[in-house]
């Protein structure tokens, strides 16, 4: 490797020794480019307190029904789908830095026009166009903080993404506090959806603790074994408080699922309160931050743009799908066969990581692409 090489591997903004100030642009420049992922956070989070209030809307404002309100939840995932293709095609050509400042004008415009809606296909519209900046934030985002940082807070600034969109999706549930019990159901039904969204089609990424240092091994599986847990024990109580065979198939996660007396399912409400805290802890320590970080590391640099395209438009169609579809899953698996189907993927994803996914922590992304080109 020749000099100029070695010197092209290094972070942009490495501090060098004694040099504090430098090293505090890193932090900068990351929490900067998070933005993105924050105002993503906000448009995944803003049809919760949104939709209650469009399914009352008096004329002439627009007004969903209950097939509209579906797809103004899900509709956000497929401009994300479609984010991932443009963003994997931005980052090539316009750069990582101009990429992540078009993210605006989406966001911008597409806020605006659902402001201005006058009818269900303005506010569908508006949502496809904050999917589309949310696509190219969750693309550009981790591919240039992973490019800035040096190995030793790669990790930490990298799992900011994550971080930022929980934060994004806190803000808009904080904006429109629910005004009754129907608006807080509906916010708790919306919420459990989008974590299982989110952590099924991110099963396949899975955390970075892994195959080349087996010391953490152990360690590096303790999230994924929570997931399979919490899902299994949320089916579970699902299995143990399900009526006789006469109960309709069609069961809301919100709606009563036994014709037993209410005191036994509430004798049982703290396994499916302390299951989905599991879950939700789980996916925040290893399934939500650690795949975008992991794959803004693996690829090299001539083939990040369409490779992590790739990846993004992998994840976001399969939230879409599991976000528009779920119900339906649950009509024909019952609901503890649907939560037991999101078990058996927390398993295969566990077993995915140990002998498939490598260790990352402290290599520079040389060291890593090495790897994986059997260097």
């Amino acid at each position: 490797m020749t000099p100029e090489d070695q010197e092209e591997t290094q972070p942009l903004l490495r501090p060098p020794r004694g040099s504090v100030p430098r090293g505090r642009r890193v932090f900068l420049a990351a929490f900067a480019a998070a933005l993105g992922p924050l105002s993503f956070g906000f448009a995944l989070g803003y049809s919760s307190p949104a939709i209650p209030s469009l399914r009352r809307a008096a004329p002439p404002a627009p007004r969903l029904d209950a097939a509209a309100a579906s797809w103004f939840g899900a509709i956000v995932t497929l401009g994300a789908a479609a984010g991932g293709v443009l963003g994997g095609w931005l980052v090539d050509r316009a750069g990582r830095k101009l990429s992540l400042l078009f993210c605006t004008v989406p966001f911008v415009t597409g806020f605006a026009v659902i402001t201005a809606a006058q009818d269900v296909w303005m506010l569908m519209g508006g949502r496809l166009l904050t999917g589309l900046a949310c696509g190219i934030a969750s693309l550009v985002a981790p591919v240039y903080i992973s490019e800035i940082a040096y190995p030793e807070v790669r990790g930490l600034l990298g799992s900011c993404v994550q971080l930022m969109v929980v934060i994004g999706i806190l803000l808009a549930y904080l904006a429109g506090l629910p005004a009754g019990p129907a608006e807080a159901a509906w916010r708790l039904q919306a919420l459990r959806h989008w974590h299982l969204a989110d952590g099924l089609p991110a099963a396949v990424g899975d955390q970075r603790d892994h195959v080349l240092r087996r010391d953490h091994l152990r360690g590096g599986q303790v999230q994924g074994v929570v997931m399979v847990f919490s899902t299994s024990a949320f089916g579970a109580y699902f299995k143990l408080t399900q009526g006789g065979p006469s109960n309709s198939s069609h069961v809301d996660l919100l709606a009563p699922v036994s014709t037993e007396p209410a005191d036994a399912s509430a004798g049982l409400a703290w396994l499916a309160v302390g299951s989905m805290c599991l879950f939700i802890a789980g996916f925040a320590v290893g399934w939500g931050p650690i795949p975008w970080l992991l794959m803004s590391e693996i690829f090299p640099l001539h083939v990040k743009g369409v490779a992590t395209g790739v990846c993004v438009l992998t994840n976001w169609l399969m939230a879409f799908l599991v976000t528009k579809e779920f119900n339906s899953l649950m009509e024909v698996l019952r609901p503890y066969g649907a939560f037991w189907l999101a078990s058996a993927f927390c398993i295969v994803s566990v077993l995915f990581t140990l002998f498939c996914v490598p260790e990352t922590k402290g290599k520079t992304l040389e060291q890593i692409t090495a790897h994986f080109e059997g260097r």
